[in-house]
């Protein structure tokens, strides 16, 4: 005999769904539309220009050059963060309490300094997006991890719900009349498919984003404030040694990659973080892959910049418990454990996970509305303007980051985000939502189906021509764009129907109709007035 919930107990439920949903789902819903492209980051660096074979030699000469610019000019710089994996080698300078930074990079000459977008370019700001939703870090940070936990809440609340009618339900989806059943088909068959990963994302999330904060409780009323000494090894390749002020040049850039290619066969080296450079105890920690079969496939190297001493190597076969455990779970977040179907199969999923907070917000408006009246409460009209301005001009910055990241300079990238997202959210609460919904709707369509053509316009490359070329990263970008930008403007069409053939007594209805004036009760002879 199959036992079911208290009715009670599972409107507590519902409400806890609904309201935890509702608290971080506009947060979750531009961390999941960020992440699913953040998932192809280095494919979309090489984007913006036609395939070329890179030659290694020259890219390591023009390392080292701006390393040595950068030093010349910050003379006393304690942290220097060097990227090799960009085809122009870009350098982070640092001020002793990281209060200070500066990107530089340099020009086409080679042998000038040029500062560089502050925050790395469109790709590193849709990057940012996806962890701090455009707030302040580290306040954004901190509010996407208590998002994510509240995000755990909706889930748990979620299976209990549907327990009861999991497999009867799972692939339900009544296309009909009945639209709102629709969305809520849609909204139960992606999360009940998807939960293992939502499960993953949410987990790993609050663990990447607050992780310090969860540690707390352990850290005062179990270890007695010596946690964080216990598992300092475990967050750190190397302890770090304070500079002694004793001058000392830095090993040539080639040496220390050879060096560090060395402790683990197979490593190519992406990153070069360097702890008080031309001191003699200057540390060097070398950062990027190693083709294993393993879960996590980081490694890191530190090394003595001054002597090349080896200090420490992080690789996947030699891992501690706990950093197997949290490098793991920074894996299975951002998908980088696996080859190109498998990021794929995460873009699909960051992108489902956007349309679970974009659907549940409208099940939500839709679940509240007063049949019996035109007039609706006012807070199904306001989360209605919310979801439709955070939501769509979410989406409309992304395309215009793609836009400004192939025509503009990368200094203009986080003008255009935020002018385009804050003007998108004006327009929500100035318009009908209706209005606002099919309008915003098309100008994201219009904006993602040019990104095709501004990659045509920044490289000289025609589709075809990067087609003929080979340039995988181009085509798959511009056929992403071309569907993306169709499904903006079905939506579009389906809201403006539905604002005209909809229900009257709807946030979504563009005009009232107009009801019959009931024609009067008549007694004796007396003739009905005319309608």
């Amino acid at each position: 005999m199959k036992r079911k919930l208290n009715p009670a107990t599972l409107r507590s439920f519902l409400a806890l769904h609904t309201w935890v949903g509702l608290a971080a789902g506009l947060l979750l819903f531009i961390a999941f539309y960020a992440g699913a492209i953040t998932v192809f980051t280095q494919e979309l660096d090489g984007w913006r220009r036609p395939s070329a074979e890179v030659d290694q030699v020259a890219r390591l000469a023009r390392a080292q050059t701006l390393l040595d610019k950068v030093q010349l000019a910050h003379p006393h710089s304690h942290n220097l963060k060097l990227q090799l994996a960009p085809a122009d080698p870009e350098l982070d300078w640092y001020n002793e309490n990281y209060t200070e930074h500066r990107r530089y990079v340099l020009d086409a000459s080679g042998q000038h300094l040029t500062p560089a977008a502050a925050h790395g370019g469109f790709i590193q700001l849709i990057y940012e997006l996806h962890y701090t939703a455009g707030l302040p870090a580290p306040w954004g940070t901190r509010l996407f991890g208590i998002a994510c936990v509240l995000y755990g809440l909706a889930l748990v609340s979620g299976i209990v719900i549907h327990a009861p009618v999991l497999l009867k339900d799972l692939f339900a989806l009544r296309a009909g009349r009945n639209l709102k059943r629709l969305w809520q088909d849609a909204h139960n068959v992606i999360g009940l498919l998807s939960l293992p990963f939502h499960v993953i994302f949410a987990w790993s999330g609050a663990v990447l984003a607050i992780g310090y904060l969860m540690l707390a409780p352990f850290q005062f009323f179990v270890f007695e404030g010596k946690l964080l000494k216990i598992i300092k090894p475990d967050l750190q390749t190397a302890t770090h040694v304070e500079a002694e002020a004793s001058p000392h040049a830095l090993l040539p850039l080639t040496e220390l990659l050879r060096r560090g290619r060395e402790q683990v066969p197979g490593f190519q080296p992406s990153e070069v973080s360097l702890h008080d450079p031309g001191d003699v105890n200057a540390q060097v920690t070398l950062v990027g892959l190693v083709d294993q079969k393993m879960l996590s496939r980081r490694v890191a190297v530190a090394l003595n910049g001054a002597t090349g001493e080896v200090l420490g190597v992080d690789q996947p076969a030699t891992y501690s418990p706990g950093k197997r455990f949290l490098n793991g779970l920074t894996s299975l977040h951002y998908g980088n454990f696996g080859d190109t179907l498998l990021k794929w199969l995460y873009f699909v999923l960051g992108l489902a996970g956007a349309f679970l907070f974009y659907s549940g917000n409208l099940l939500y408006i839709e679940a509240r509305r007063r049949h019996q009246q035109t007039e609706q409460a006012r807070g199904p009209r306001l989360m209605a303007r919310l979801t439709l301005g955070v939501c769509l001009g979410c989406i409309a910055g992304v395309s215009a980051l793609f836009l400004s990241g192939a025509l503009l300079r990368d200094r203009w990238d986080q003008a255009v985000y935020f002018g385009v997202f804050f003007a998108s959210l004006a327009w929500a609460f100035l318009r009908p939502p209706a209005r606002a919904g099919h309008e915003l709707l098309w100008l994201c369509a219009v904006l993602t189906a040019a990104i095709p053509a501004a990659a045509w316009m920044a490289t000289g490359v025609s589709p075809l021509g990067a087609v003929l070329d080979g340039h995988s990263h181009r085509i798959f970008v511009d056929l992403t764009a071309l569907l993306l930008a169709a499904a903006y403007a079905r939506l579009a069409a389906a809201t403006l129907k539905r604002g005209l053939d909809g229900p009257a007594n709807s946030v979504w209805a563009l005009a009232p109709k107009t009801s019959r004036k009931a024609v009067p009760q008549t007694t004796g002879t007396s003739r009905p007035l005319p309608p």
